[in-house]
């Protein structure tokens, strides 16, 4: 196994010389983009987004249309919707932010694809606000927005720890189809790296790599692990990377940055080098369905501190899940555990 091909952050420092304060800057953003933006509420919408940490709230996440606690976009005014945007900007990179709002604009082109009628409208501004605690430099506090195929969770401990897990982007249509009620979007691709990247580990990989990467003729007709508030796995299944050649591992190396990097660039640092410290050749890539552009499947890439499922399966195979779980501190349970440890 050639632990030599890692997933090394931009900063040149190890895993163990990583301040603890690494997290800072996002975390300051954050702060001041929630306090500004329930600044701008009035009492009764900021009665509606506020709910405390400790509120069973914070674990009800979901990537479906459906009824959801907070205030959505719809019943914000112009300034409060820019405000609403600068707080989820601020959990995410620049790439991720533009993933999620290309998503959310996607519900426009299902609303004239599929027309009305349907129990939950199809509208790009559907989407929910909802702040945990008050913004702090010291007590615990996170946020969420939420709705069709974005959950963007974020957990902040210290005043500089963040846990931006559970973390769900999904794509419908997952390539605009010609003849779209707008035309100048057809073949848009939001989350084609996250095929195109597990695709070129598949392609590359020799044949016996291969049928030990195969893990089933048919790919599953979701995600395995769902909106699960928990998520328990038996041991990873698949091809681990310390056995696959050099050009399937570096393709491996960049799917896994894919997902990584849709966080800010502090944030997905402190989680690079977590994963280079638990060993890139420990992570196994298992596919699922067919092998063929087009085709129905699925992949997981599964390492000793993350799960990482995506599948493309529904409307035929046009209709992308994807999501990130960390196995140890979904929820920021690890931070709120070395917090409250630390303050008794």
């Amino acid at each position: 196994m050639n632990e030599s091909v890692g997933l090394r952050a931009r900063s040149p420092a190890s895993a163990a010389e990583m301040p603890i304060e690494l997290e800072s800057v996002t975390a300051r953003r954050m702060a001041e983009a929630a306090t500004t933006f329930l600044a701008s509420l009035t009492p009764d919408q900021r009665s509606r987004t506020m709910f405390s940490v400790a509120d069973e709230e914070r674990l009800n996440w979901h990537y479906v249309p459906r009824k959801r606690r907070g205030l959505p976009l719809t019943e914000m005014d112009g300034s409060q919707q820019k405000l609403a945007h600068a707080l989820l900007s601020s959990g995410l990179s620049r790439q991720g932010y533009a993933k999620a709002v290309t998503i959310m604009s996607l519900e426009k082109i299902l609303a004239q694809l599929e027309g009305s009628g349907r129990r939950w409208p199809r509208d790009p501004d559907l989407y929910y606000v909802t702040v945990f605690g008050t913004p702090s430099d010291d007590a615990p506090w996170g946020w969420r927005v939420e709705g069709h195929h974005v959950s963007v969770n974020l957990l902040v401990a210290d005043g500089r720890r963040i846990a931006p897990t559970p973390s769900f982007f999904g794509a419908n249509p997952a390539c605009v189809p010609e003849g779209t009620p707008q035309p100048g979007l057809a073949g848009l691709r939001v989350l084609a790296a996250e095929e195109d990247l597990a695709r070129r580990v598949l392609a590359t990989l020799e044949p016996p790599q291969r049928g030990r990467a195969l893990i089933a003729p048919d790919a599953p007709a979701d995600i395995l692990t769902r909106s699960e508030r928990r998520v328990r796995l038996d041991a990873p299944t698949g091809l681990a990377a310390g056995d696959m050649s050099a050009a399937p591992r570096e393709h491996l190396r960049h799917l896994v940055q894919e997902y990584v990097r849709r966080m800010p660039e502090d944030v997905a640092d402190t989680r690079l080098n977590r994963i280079e410290r638990d060993g890139m050749g420990h992570i196994h890539f298992a596919w699922a369905g067919s092998e063929t552009p087009g085709g129905p499947h699925y992949y997981r890439l599964q390492g000793p501190s993350f799960l990482v499922e995506y599948d493309n399966t529904q409307n035929d195979a046009n209709h992308i899940h994807t999501v990130w779980r960390d196995l140890q501190g979904d929820w920021g349970d690890d931070l709120l555990a070395g917090h409250y440890q630390d303050s008794h």
